[in-house]
């Protein structure tokens, strides 16, 4: 007997396409507040990058309000904040220095046309490769310098600052305690700044950063001539920042999935960034990538989820610089810096560095995560510290495997003959010491070099297997080399006697 099958309603087909925001009013909330919070606290620091830059504040503002919205758009991470960041500002600042502000927009548009060709190539596959070492050492080295750049705030300030910071790191830390309706972030900010204006306090404010703009901004195309010259000049800057942005971007990404336990889109997010640049660059933005301490004050403070977040922390950015910038402008420094020092310790990864997890995990895993954060903190800029930290991590992963490969021998009862049994992989760190575990002079006229344990990966180790079979040659001795798997006589063959064999 057939049973026909049961027709869905319309109504809850359209109630599954429908975002999270739109179907739950406590999501809608989250997202909302969590919006508002990450667009007051980014009005400081894209004014303080647009000082790295070398720009007028609301250019920084300008690319915040652009990436911001239209990542949320077209980005792979759902409520991943991307805006002005300090990485960018330092790869093209010379540029807008040596130049102009024409130049730097340029690059910031050419930087997104190359972002968008990377994404399409791939690159985001690269991801797999960085190790899990790094990861943890680009996670500490982005709280250590979340709390450096606060530090500037707290010195050489007025003594009420200090009462009004810790007012709001007890705020951060005992209203979660208390309630979740609100976020501690934006409740901290509204008491602070309501104490300091109903007191009269006198304390550094955001308005002390620089001037908020006063209306939207306007479309239009880079003010240089477009010559060859011109692109010679821009292009090697617009390619540092289309790095920088992918690297940060897609460490980010992976941070979030992480924390989130959710997958996201990489391709999606390394195309979604080059457009956001260059949506950013018509509209006279200093371009950007996304943003970790932000990132963290949405997913991680806020409990964001959705790209509705990533979009308001971009309208609520402007709406308050534009319509309610005299009263943003008194929001207290000493409040904003208590939520940045609060998610740079909730950034951190304490667990990684706790005197039981050191003694278990392997010296060379420790001190890529250690290089790793010293390179970052040191430069100021993530990706000299993941590349550096990655090709650390190969050089003791090549190590820890070179060690793996040993060569034993056996000699025939009679005489006539040894085997050489051969174990673990061939490349080349652990092919180079394979010439010399051989006895050229004293074995007999017939050597066997049993493979079957082992795996051959390059070319060093095919010529390694070459110069040991020279070597006895010379002595007039023959070799025979067995048990190759498939791949490694597929690749023995090809390079055999074609390479060069040293005595």
């Amino acid at each position: 007997m057939s049973s026909a099958a049961v027709p869905v309603p319309t109504s809850s087909r359209l109630r599954g396409l429908k975002p999270d925001w739109l179907s739950d009013p406590k999501v809608w909330r989250t997202e909302v507040l969590a919006g508002l919070v990450v667009a007051l606290a980014l009005i400081p620091e894209a004014i303080s990058f647009s000082v790295i830059a070398g720009v007028d504040p609301k250019i920084g503002l300008f690319a915040s309000f652009t990436m911001a919205v239209t990542i949320a758009v077209v980005g792979g991470r759902r409520a991943m904040i991307s805006a002005a960041t300090g990485a960018v500002a330092l790869v093209i600042g010379p540029l807008n220095r040596e130049h102009g502000l024409g130049h730097l927009v340029a690059a910031v548009i050419l930087a997104g046309v190359f972002q968008i060709v990377l994404g399409a190539l791939g690159v985001a596959r690269l991801m797999r490769f960085v190790p899990r070492s790094v990861m943890v050492g680009f996670v500490n080295s982005l709280a250590v310098l979340i709390f450096l750049t606060q530090l500037p705030e707290l010195r050489h300030v007025p003594w009420a600052v200090y009462p009004l910071f810790a007012a709001g790191l007890a705020l951060l830390v005992f209203l979660p305690k208390l309630t979740a309706v609100v976020p501690a972030p934006l409740v901290s900010i509204v008491v602070l700044t309501a104490v300091t204006l109903g007191a009269g306090i006198a304390v550094p404010t955001v308005g002390d950063k620089g001037a908020l703009p006063s209306s939207l901004p306007v479309p239009g195309l880079p003010d240089v001539p477009f010559t060859l010259d011109t692109l010679r000049t821009v292009a090697p800057y617009a390619l540092a920042m289309a790095l920088v942005g992918l690297m940060e971007s897609l460490m980010t990404a992976k941070l979030v999935d992480e924390i989130t336990d959710t997958r996201s889109n990489k391709t999606r997010e390394s195309i979604g960034q080059g457009v956001a640049n260059i949506v950013t660059g018509f509209l006279g933005g200093m371009g950007g990538c996304a943003m970790i301490g932000q990132t963290m004050i949405n997913v991680k403070v806020s409990g964001a989820r959705t790209r509705l977040s990533t979009f308001l922390a971009g309208a609520f950015l402007m709406v308050l610089c534009v319509v309610f910038g005299p009263v943003v402008s008194r929001i207290p420094m000493a409040a904003l810096v208590a939520v940045m020092v609060m998610v740079s310790f909730a950034t951190f990864d304490w667990h990684s560095v706790a005197p039981r997890t050191l003694k278990r995990m392997p010296a060379g895993e420790t001190a890529v995560m250690v290089i790793t954060v010293a390179c970052v903190v040191a430069t100021h800029n993530l990706a000299v510290g993941v590349v550096v930290g990655s090709v650390t991590a190969m050089v003791v992963f090549a190590k820890r495997v070179a060690r793996l490969a040993d060569v034993t021998a056996v000699t025939d009862p009679d005489g006539g003959q040894v085997v050489y049994a051969v174990t673990g992989e061939l490349f080349f760190a652990s092919s180079n010491d394979l010439v010399g575990r051989f006895d050229y002079a004293g074995d007999p006229e017939q050597v066997v070099v049993d493979l079957s344990l082992a795996h051959v990966w390059d070319a060093s180790s095919v010529a390694a297997l070459d110069a040991v079979e020279h070597k006895y040659a010379q002595r007039g001795k023959r070799v025979e080399i067995v048990g190759l798997n498939h791949p490694s006589a597929d690749l023995h063959g090809r390079l055999t006697g074609k390479l060069s064999v040293g005595d």
